[in-house]
């Protein structure tokens, strides 16, 4: 019988990603006490701000100046899917919706025929560490989707399936469905016009935690779809008779199960897993089309309309400091965590 392993690779920064995926990246900075603007409350002499990617003393400014994050960009053509994990992200857009979300908290924007957001890192805490830790994952849209309205979700913590398994030793392993079904486990409903909408695209996007020794079994899907398993916290994990080490991109056979024995420390790993679109893909930074004529109108349009224009008066837009999650959606609906 054929290993249900296609190939391991080292991960970078970005991940790769298989089709449907476009891109995924792991974001984990260890900012430090926060200061007036809920920047980093130390010197930031020496750092490319503006460019700031090179993880200096632990964390990274990215494209912020004051705050860290990612200030007014566009695009067009996919989707973002982006998963908290500690710390909180300052959402605003041109479509006047604007969050706060993290810890737990997921927030999937189709990105359709154009939108201009922001994503800022505010440092809340003045007295103490401010760890931020997210993944933003790019989803890509079929031709047919690549320009419908812009629709942007908020999956709050408290209402993501996750499911906790024992094996035979009592050891734990919970999954996080933020997409997709695992068994009886249905994820939150994806926006109406994505890829994950579709049945048959089969797309799942899971979190695995694995305690120490833990043993889990991650079931088959369907012939044809990528699934990719990405094991990024832990020491060493063995699928079958294949050790791997952490920070290890592992190409699975979809149509098969494959058994999960973790190491020694405790595991964590994020799948992402569907059905190829198969189309051409042309990507010129934000924007993800068929073809370059299709880049050249988005870039047009861009220039024309500005996506709406940026209704909000500051270019790193950070909400108050004691303003806890919440969202105000593009029609004025509110909407906050479910106490």
């Amino acid at each position: 019988m054929s290993s249900p392993i296609l190939r391991t690779q080292p991960l970078g920064f970005p991940w790769e990603t298989s089709d449907p995926f476009l891109f995924c990246v792991h974001h984990d900075d260890a900012y430090p006490a926060g200061n007036e603007e809920m920047g980093p409350a130390v010197s930031l002499e020496g750092r490319v701000l503006g460019q700031d990617f090179a993880g200096r003393d632990g964390f990274r400014m990215y494209h912020g100046e004051k705050v860290p994050g990612f200030p007014p960009h566009p695009h067009r053509g996919f989707e973002t899917v982006t998963i908290g994990r500690q710390g909180f992200i300052d959402h605003s857009d041109s479509l006047g919706a604007t969050a706060r979300f993290g810890a737990g908290d997921v927030q999937w924007m189709t990105a359709g025929r154009g939108v201009v957001h922001s994503e800022m890192f505010p440092l809340r805490e003045r007295d103490k560490p401010n760890p931020v830790e997210l993944f933003q994952i790019w989803l890509n849209l079929p031709a047919a989707s690549k320009l419908v309205e812009p629709h942007f979700s908020m999956f709050w913590n408290e209402r993501v399936p996750t499911r906790t398994m024992h094996d035979a030793n009592g050891r734990t392993t919970e999954v996080r469905v933020v997409a997709g079904r695992f068994e009886t486990t249905e994820a939150l409903p994806p926006p109406p016009k994505s890829w994950a909408a579709n049945p048959n695209a089969e797309i799942a996007i899971w979190t695995i935690k694995m305690a120490p020794n833990a043993q889990w079994t991650l079931p088959a899907a369907s012939e044809g779809l990528n699934r990719n398993l990405y094991f990024f916290r832990g020491a060493t994990l063995r699928l079958e008779e294949q050790e791997v080490s952490v920070r290890t991109r592992v190409e699975l056979r979809a149509d098969t199960a494959v058994t999960l024995v973790n190491g020694l420390q405790e595991s964590e790993l994020l799948l992402l897993q569907g059905r190829p679109i198969g189309e051409p893909v042309v990507q010129y930074g934000p924007f993800v089309m068929n073809s370059p004529e299709e880049i050249q109108q988005a870039f047009s349009d861009y220039r024309r309309t500005q996506f709406g224009g940026w209704p909000w008066p500051s270019n790193e837009p950070v909400h108050a400091r004691a303003e806890e999650r919440f969202a105000i959606h593009a029609d004025g609906r509110k909407d906050k965590p479910a106490t």
